[in-house]
This record gives C-alpha cells, sequence and structure tokens, in this order.
C-alpha cells in the first residue's frame, strides 16, 4: 500500500518543499493550509490522485482529523510533519502576559494537535510511524524580539523528546529539524523591501553567521525531513536534528574584528 503523510502549512515555502520531495518519492501527501489561495500548485500536479488539499487551520482538531481521514483513504498513513508556524513578535515589557501566551501558543498548538492525531491513528492502526516536528535554532539561542517564537520552539523540542519516550513502545517515532536561514518566499520579500545596499549587508550577515557561508534551501530542509519518515532512519527518535550550516554550533569569538 501507498505511503501516505500530512504536511501542514505546505502550501509554500519549507512545507512545499517537503511535500514536493515526498510525492517526488512516489509516496501520497495531504497539503494542510489554512490559506487557499497557496495551494493552487497542487492542482494539475503531476502527482495526480497522491496529493490532496485541506484546507484549514492545523490547530483545528476537526481540519487535522480531516486532513488524516483524506491520508487514511490515498494510502496507509505513516508520516505527520508539523510545520505550520506564525511569526508574531513580543515583549515582556510592552504586551500582556495573556497575549503573549496566546503568541506562544499559536505555535504551539498546531504541533499538539497534530502529533495527538497522528499517535492516535498510528496507534489505531498498530502503525510504526513517525513525526517531524518543524523548529528552529532559535530554541536554543533567541533573536531579540522573538520571545514568543523562541518560547514555542523550545516547548516543542521538549515535546518532540517527551513524545519519543511516551510513543516509542507505540513504535512511533518522534523528531525534530532545527533550522537556521533558510531563503523562502518571505525572506525574499523582505530583502526586496529594503534598500539595495541594506539588502547586501543582510545577505552578508547572514553568510556570516552560518559557518557554511551561505543560506540554506528549502530542499536540503526537505531531504533531511524525508530522511527521517523513512525506514532508513528506523532507530533515530527523540532527536532534535540542526539543519543550520553550523549556526548553532558557532561561538563568538572575542578576538575578531
Amino acid at each position: 500500500m501507498i505511503r501516505a503523510h500530512v504536511v501542514t502549512g505546505a502550501g509554500r515555502g519549507i512545507g512545499r518543499a517537503i511535500a514536493e520531495k515526498l510525492l517526488s518519492d512516489g509516496d501520497a501527501v495531504v497539503v494542510l493550509e489554512q490559506d487557499a489561495a497557496a495551494t493552487t500548485w497542487v492542482t494539475g500536479h503531476g502527482a495526480g490522485s497522491r496529493v490532496a488539499v485541506v484546507t484549514g487551520w492545523a490547530d483545528d482538531q476537526a481540519t487535522v482529523e480531516r486532513a488524516a481521514d483524506t491520508a487514511e483513504e490515498m494510502g496507509r498513513l505513516v508520516g505527520w510533519v508539523n510545520n505550520a508556524a506564525i511569526f508574531r513578535d513580543a515583549a515582556l515589557h510592552t504586551h500582556p502576559p495573556d497575549e503573549t501566551a496566546a503568541l506562544i501558543n499559536a505555535n504551539l498548538a498546531p504541533v499538539l494537535v497534530g502529533s495527538g492525531v497522528a499517535v492516535r491513528r498510528f496507534r489505531a492502526e498498530r502503525t510504526a510511524g513517525a513525526i517531524v516536528n518543524i523548529s528552529s535554532h532559535q530554541a536554543q539561542r533567541a533573536v531579540r524580539g522573538a520571545l514568543p517564537y523562541s518560547t514555542a520552539k523550545a516547548a516543542i523540542e521538549g515535546l518532540t523528546r517527551a513524545a519519543a519516550v511516551d510513543h516509542g513502545p507505540d513504535g512511533i517515532r518522534v523528531n525534530a529539524v532545527a533550522l537556521g536561514s533558510i531563503t523562502t518566499d518571505r525572506h525574499e520579500t523582505l530583502l526586496a523591501e529594503q534598500d539595495a545596499d541594506i539588502a547586501r549587508r543582510t545577505r552578508a550577515e547572514i553568510a556570516e553567521i552560518h559557518p557554511l557561508g551561505r543560506i540554506g534551501q528549502p530542499a536540503e530542509v526537505a531531504n533531511t525531513v524525508a530522511y527521517l519518515l523513512s525506514d532508513a532512519a528506523g532507530f533515530i527518535s527523540g532527536a532534535v536534528l540542526p539543519v543550520d550550516g553550523a549556526r548553532s554550533a558557532r561561538g563568538q569569538d572575542p578576538e575578531s574584528t
């Protein structure tokens, strides 16, 4: 039976790259995306009936259950990728605690809901399924001003380890990838809105903080996620794998000029 996956936030960027990689490997993919306009690439796709769209929010239980139902109609549900994210900043001295907590939950809730649905479906079918959560280098090394995002990603990494321990006896693997800077439409739009000199400086700074000397590509993330979902990674669980060009390994040199 064909292998089927659900990928949240797969309308564009990293999520789409993951979906495209899985489709190219011959698997079936449900694209769960809240922005219907971002899913037009699915229409007429060469994968045909192996790709489907479920429109809605990744933290909505009914929507997520519908995505799982669709995947099970397409094949054997074996993989789940929690990629959907929201980028909203807040600071402790300017935002009320409940507002900050809501922003944290906006990134954490989709992972809780998606992981819960995936685990229940895997257990019901006695499937040795795999979950991959998309995290960030910011879970360990925060960027100033991004407190809700950094906090949520740290929680997601903790959830990844706990779920791997809880559900390892079920044969379910749970891992995360912690991303450095990746070129996406959002990133390119930011650069396009900057003055040419500022954009050049931004590119140079991004290259500088990644020891590989460049920004990452969505396809590089997709290849890693596909590996973690595959049987080739059958003994990897509870891991947080940096996909960041050694950004998280780099220390600031006090003697540098």
